[in-house]
């Protein structure tokens, strides 16, 4: 019997959702696996080895780093999201657990969240309208917990012109809606 199972994007689509309003273009993405990783108490050595081992950036606070397999972005004290392309990284716990053992706590976050890929020239009028995020002045590779509509969302900064965004995979369409009305306000 053949795979009757479709696999849907967070807003309920089989292809990733693309919108684009003046220099602005939100992108949908579900090519990104995605998992927390929190330090166990008292591993802090085991930890870092298993890190570098495995080639896991552990940022600072407020920051993102790129790597390759695996990027990262710190969201707590001792915790990260930890990013990888989903066709290598699929099942991204078992990639990471055998590595960090008993030294991390790994949470699979992939299905938890929506990531909308945002870029377009004067990204700062856009963020500030959105959140209370002065982009204007953050670095590159900046990354933030904020709020968006009532969203906890993280933001992460790649460039001038270039950032990410992750919601509630429950509320995707919202975010989306938020970013829309945002963008044609700005444009």
């Amino acid at each position: 019997m053949a795979n009757q199972w479709q696999a849907l994007t967070a807003l309920g689509n089989e292809m990733a959702e693309v919108v684009e309003i003046g220099p602005y273009r939100i992108a949908e993405r579900f090519d990104v696996a995605l998992a927390s990783i929190a330090m166990r108490r008292g591993q802090d050595k085991a930890f870092a080895a298993a890190a570098k081992k495995v080639k896991v950036p552990l940022p600072d606070p407020a920051r993102h780093e790129t790597g390759s397999p695996f990027s990262a972005f710190w969201v707590a004290p001792d915790m990260w999201f930890v990013e990888a392309d989903f066709a290598t990284h699929e099942d991204i716990v078992a990639a990471l657990k055998p590595a960090f053992g008993d030294a991390a706590s790994i949470t699979e976050q992939t299905d938890a969240w929506v990531r909308f890929d945002v870029t377009g020239e004067r990204m700062a009028p856009l963020v500030e309208r959105l959140t209370n995020l002065d982009l204007a002045v953050q670095p590159e590779g900046f990354a933030s917990r904020t709020i968006i509509e009532h969203l906890g969302v993280y933001l992460v900064k790649h460039g001038a012109n270039s950032l990410t965004l992750y919601g509630p995979r429950s509320s995707a369409q919202g975010l989306l809606h938020a970013l829309e009305v945002t963008a044609k306000s700005v444009a």
